[in-house]
């Protein structure tokens, strides 16, 4: 299956999906944000993995989410904490549909793309 790849996902936000297969997570990466722009446009499910971008290859163990609605806000930000004045962030409501390891990864329009395999439980090796 073709997945949008969302990266460097916070260790405990996908410990706290396996627990509960439903979650908000907010998004700030500006990668993340397209990646679920995309992801909202085709229809497509999301990889979620810990790993920063630059690491996602083959082998890359994370996991697959349906996304079912994602939300935008503008937020102001002090001036003396950042150069710019306004950030993006995206909450996105995601369903937890299992587990993959990428067995291809593709950029589309700017965006990571990867075919997943599913996989068990038993082969996952995240930790």
């Amino acid at each position: 299956m073709e997945a949008v790849i969302l990266a460097g996902i916070a260790r405990r936000v996908l410990d706290e999906l396996l627990r509960n297969p439903y979650r908000t997570i907010e998004l700030r990466s500006a990668r993340n944000v397209m990646a679920v722009e995309a992801a909202l446009r085709e229809a497509m499910r999301l990889f979620l993995t810990y790993d920063p971008f630059e690491d996602v290859s083959t082998g890359t163990e994370g996991l697959l989410a349906e996304l079912m609605e994602a939300k935008y806000l503008e937020t102001r930000i002090p001036w003396e904490e950042s150069d710019e004045r306004e950030v993006t962030i995206c909450r996105a409501k995601v369903k937890l549909v299992g587990l993959g390891r990428v067995v291809k990864v593709e950029r589309r329009k700017g965006v990571m793309l990867a075919r997943v395999r599913e996989l068990f439980p038993h082969e996952m090796d995240i930790g």
